[in-house]
């Protein structure tokens, strides 16, 4: 499936890749989603992918609710190369408030209500259920339900008193795909992506994503004025997104000939 913006968009950015922002989520998109989230290894043609397109088009940008650091980590494949060899790569982390670009870090400190959620969420967890698992992202915790017996039940019986956790400590939750994240308010893959727009004065985008959290980009691609493409890394999980993109691709093997497709078509563009 393909939608008629999608390919305006698509032939857009072959035709004019100098103006184009190629920006995609990690998890599910680049990576596996995985029952341990510290094993969620980049697909291993996905860094050579990005490497052919990023020597094409403006920017490419990774925005991620991880941190930077854990996305280039994660980006290491078994013979190279890796995620942190892509020319001129942009990690948004945190939903965009942590910036790596070049080697360096930018960020603002964290939240001071994390101190409240990392005393209070074992407990609160372990009268649920066994098998919740909780990531600390440093700027951001997540309760994860993939290893429970009953991962949609658990998740639904935590979403009441992990917003009400999330509350005292003045942070918001991301649902996601077995998933709840309590981070910072103020920020989103969306915003995100429209200051990156604005910064790079793109002309035409295309954001890759797999859960809900990539609604909001999505929504700035519809939004921009420029020619988009909403790519799915398609989910049964996940009916919202694929409701509103424009393509819908298999994992991050699909994400991979995405991109590799789009890399031949501008190839031949120029020949």
């Amino acid at each position: 499936m393909l939608t008629e913006t999608g390919a305006t968009g698509l032939a857009a950015i072959a035709e004019d890749p100098g103006g184009a922002v190629i920006a995609l989520d990690f998890d599910g998109t680049l990576a596996p989603i995985v029952a341990d989230p510290s094993a969620a290894w980049i697909h291993p043609a996905a860094p050579a992918a990005l490497i052919r397109l990023a020597g094409q088009v403006a920017r490419i940008a990774i925005i991620t609710g991880r941190p930077p650091s854990t996305a280039l980590a994660l980006g290491d494949t078994p013979e190279g190369p890796d995620l942190i060899d892509v020319p001129g790569l942009l990690i948004l982390g945190h939903y965009g408030l942590e910036r790596w670009e070049g080697g360096e870090t930018v960020a603002p400190p964290p939240p001071s209500g994390l101190e409240l959620v990392r005393n209070e969420l074992p407990a609160l967890v372990a009268t649920l259920a066994d098998g919740v698992k909780i990531e600390d992202k440093g700027r951001a915790v997540a309760v994860h339900t993939r290893n429970c017996a009953d991962p949609d039940a658990v998740l639904a019986a935590l979403r009441e008193p992990v917003a009400r956790l999330a509350e005292r400590a003045g942070l918001v939750v991301e649902p996601g795909r077995k998933v709840l994240e309590l981070r910072g308010p103020g920020m989103d893959k969306g915003r995100a992506l429209r200051a990156l727009l604005a910064e790079t004065a793109a002309r035409s985008v295309m954001f890759v994503g797999d859960d809900l959290g990539d609604l909001a980009a999505f929504a700035a691609v519809a939004d921009s004025g420029l020619p988009g493409v909403r790519v799915c890394s398609g989910s049964s999980e996940v009916a919202a997104l694929t409701e509103v993109c424009d393509v819908v691709v298999d994992g991050p093997a699909g994400v991979v000939a995405l991109l590799e497709t789009l890399h031949k078509s501008i190839t031949s563009r120029d020949q």
